[in-house]
């Protein structure tokens, strides 16, 4: 390498080529193993844990993320909610509102959906059969009971389907948003029948593991398609530095697509719209309990679906890293 330096006028790539496969071919097997072997310690000792990593080059950009971004529903939270609050328009009951929702929800997988669902029939109450259900995305949902046209969904889908929402429920609904509690508006035709509030608390160990990703000097972002506010409240009970919220479902890709403008991107989720978005990222890393698309579409897989494992996991590539290079520079030193 010196020879080719000083008297051939090679450039310094060219030089490090040649002196590298001198290094190789007097000693191979140090040089050959120092990478592969930890790896395979490594990628077992995730297994151990429930950490499930697909190849080599994700254990590796798994420690070089500079932001985590985490979905919230069924990530950050439980994806368990639960109806905590009923408001009636004029004249309504809440056996009446919840009947209403429970029937236009029933065909929906939504987390949300179920909740409704589970609350009227806690309540025992007689659901209407519907027909023509259709899904908006980032909107809501609709069907037809009895001829009539039911709609469920956020403030914004209220306004396009021409139904007038009164100040009195939008501040019930601000106010319970602010509250963490997602608030859901439900109508028949364009006659609005009420608001209904489901909440989803967080994880015990949500908190926790955002602030290991802290301490470990990653940006954590709280990513999710529910209102500001809720999203805000949800953010500050689990410390997140940044909250991105009424995001749709292609939009998560898209924010994925900016922040890695900035650096290395991690994103964590368990639903089917967050495939794309896991897909984009450097390191996609998904929930064990979440969807099989998220599982397929993720380079790492948290089979215990604690957010405690995500902290560790980085932690772990970190650490294999660390050894590889020590590795390398013990084979490069002897064999030189």
């Amino acid at each position: 390498a010196i020879l080719w330096a000083a008297v051939g006028g090679m450039g310094v790539r060219f030089c490090l080529s040649i002196a590298i496969a001198v290094l190789v071919i007097s000693c191979p097997c140090a040089l050959g193993l120092a990478t592969p072997v930890a790896i395979t310690v490594a990628t077992g000792k995730a297994a151990e844990q429930g950490i499930l990593v697909k190849s080599a080059a994700s254990l590796e950009l798994m420690g070089r993320v500079d932001a985590v971004v985490l979905d919230k529903t069924g990530t950050v939270t439980e994806g368990k909610p639960r109806v905590t609050d009923l408001l009636c328009a004029g004249g309504m009951t809440e056996d009446t509102l919840l009947s209403a929702a429970a029937s236009l929800e029933k065909p929906s997988e939504h987390p949300l959906a179920g909740a409704i669902v589970a609350e009227a029939e806690k309540r025992a109450l007689i659901l209407r059969p519907v027909s023509d259900f259709t899904a908006v995305v980032g909107g809501g949902v609709a069907a037809r009971a009895e001829g009539t046209l039911l709609l469920a969904g956020n403030e914004a889908f209220m306004e396009t389907s021409g139904v007038a929402v009164s100040e009195e429920m939008k501040s019930g609904a601000a106010r319970l948003a602010e509250d963490g509690k997602t608030p859901l508006f439900i109508a028949a035709g364009t006659s609005l029948l009420g608001v209904i509030a489901v909440a989803d608390v967080v994880k015990a160990d949500s908190a926790a593991a955002i602030a290991a990703l802290r301490e470990m000097g990653c940006d954590v972002v709280l990513l999710t398609g529910d209102n500001q506010r809720t999203a805000d409240a949800i953010g500050r009970q689990a410390g997140v530095d940044e909250v991105i919220a009424g995001v749709l479902p292609d939009g998560k890709e898209a924010v994925i697509r900016q922040l890695q403008a900035a650096g290395k991107v991690a994103m964590v989720g368990d639903g089917i719209n967050d495939a794309p978005a896991l897909t984009r990222a450097d390191t996609g890393i998904a929930i064990g309990a979440g969807t099989d698309v998220a599982i397929d579409a993720a380079d790492v897989v948290l089979m215990n679906s604690r957010l405690s494992d995500v902290p560790a996991a980085i932690r772990l590539s970190r650490a294999t890293l660390r050894n590889i290079h020590e590795n390398l520079f013990w084979a490069f030193l002897y064999n030189t």
